[in-house]
């Protein structure tokens, strides 16, 4: 009897344990089925992807060629930019691609005799659409191998710009891309682009997308405060997929902003540079504060934020500074451009010695806007400051000294 009684509890403990195995086993195959669905799932994202950014490479491909058939394989990626040079070796050549210099031929003369690596805003569409076929011409005339081209998202469109749309297939309406309350922002027929509008993004990602077939690798919105919203960050989306195109393309690219006085860190965190103005004295000198004193005096007052500053350096993953410029007396530039050549020698090295310890590029002047009437030396013309020595500036020899150190 009680062999028995051992024999049934043995049995029960036998079913038991293939059951418990069992439902082990379901549970344990329910889990595979279902993260195969998901992997499955991905995979299906991933291929619908892919083929939007495939018809979007091919249209892309074609608006730079009249060889429509060009094969993918034959555009061949640059090598991935280094931010480490681009920080030391940074030139600004304000527009010089897209011809915005006085003198394209001498623009582009200098820049091939150079030791500038990053071309920071070599491509410029301030109140301007970019002419690709002029910037294809002009990257073919740079002799220079190693070179890193940067485009600039400006925060000033012409609502009665032309620009057809390679991947949309028509021409864009300009202004359907307006921020509100902006009209005539900026002058007569222009407004400030927010990228809350979806024409506006479509214009941003078909640039972005033909600069990249061309080889260019930085992009840089400006003033990011004015076409964005920190708390809705409106640009996320775009972003990525800027960055899904390039990597579709084999192509490594940076995206930087203007940032200003953001500092809230994962907004900053989200590009790879911030960028802005130096906002040196008569001296040539920099100030130590957050905040630039020519407008700023006390709390509440308007921010011009000065950007190796700890309050924002630290909370963004590169900061890129330079000489700015609004076309106006008094900005960095006009007060530069009016120093002696032996003051200015002295101004950038006190800066690229000033920025260097701090782990903060300072891009060297090589072209940039000036106000007409400044009276300092300049280039071709009185509106441009060019660092050729074939102009009155003559800074060329000492900038190449500084990006060779």
């Amino acid at each position: 009897m009680e062999d028995r009684k051992k024999k049934i509890l043995l049995t029960i403990l036998v079913l038991a344990a293939i059951g418990s195995g069992l439902l082990w086993g379901w549970r344990k195959n329910l889990e595979i089925k279902q993260k195969e669905k998901e992997e499955a799932q991905v995979i299906q994202e991933k291929l619908a992807n892919k083929k939007a950014l495939e018809e979007s490479l091919q249209k892309a491909v074609a608006s730079i060629s009249k060889n429509t058939e060009l094969a993918i394989d034959e555009i061949i990626p640059p090598p991935p930019p280094s931010m480490n040079r681009m920080k030391i070796q940074g030139c600004v050549v304000d527009g010089f691609l897209n011809g915005q210099t006085d003198d394209a031929k001498s623009a582009i003369d200098l820049i091939n005799r150079s030791g500038c690596y990053y071309l920071h805003r070599s491509i410029e569409t301030w109140l301007e659409a970019p002419d690709f076929e002029e910037i294809e011409d002009n990257i073919k005339k740079i002799t220079k191998e190693d070179v890193v081209y940067g485009m600039f998202i400006a925060e000033a469109i012409d609502t009665k710009a032309e620009y057809f749309s390679k991947t949309k297939e028509r021409e864009l309406d300009f202004s359907k891309m307006c921020k509100s309350d902006s009209k005539n922002f900026w002058g007569e027929h222009t407004c400030i682009p927010s990228l809350k509008r979806s024409e506006y993004q479509n214009y941003v990602f078909d640039m972005a997308t033909r600069a990249i077939d061309l080889g260019v690798q930085s992009f840089m919105f400006g003033q990011i405060h004015y076409q964005d919203e920190v708390s809705q960050f409106y640009a996320e989306d775009l972003i990525e997929k800027i960055r899904d195109y390039a990597e579709f393309r084999g192509v490594e690219i940076v995206i930087g902003a203007q940032t200003n006085d953001i500092d809230d860190k994962k907004y900053l965190r989200a590009f790879d540079f911030i960028e802005g103005g130096v906002g040196i004295d008569s001296d040539g000198k920099v100030e130590e504060g957050p905040c630039f004193s020519r407008w700023w005096k006390k709390k509440g007052d308007w921010c011009w934020a000065l950007l190796w500053h700890d309050d924002f350096r630290e909370r963004a993953n590169n900061v890129l500074v330079h000489l700015d410029w609004g076309g106006v007396i008094g900005d960095d530039m006009s007060i530069f451009a009016k120093m002696s050549q032996e003051k200015r020698a002295e101004t950038l090295k006190y800066l690229d010695g000033y920025f260097a310890s701090r782990d903060v590029g300072f891009l060297m002047p090589m072209l940039a806007v000036l106000p007409k009437e400044n009276e300092g030396c300049h280039g071709n013309s009185r509106k441009f400051y060019s660092a050729d020595n074939e102009y009155s500036c003559k800074d060329e020899d000492v900038i190449n000294r500084l990006l060779e150190n």
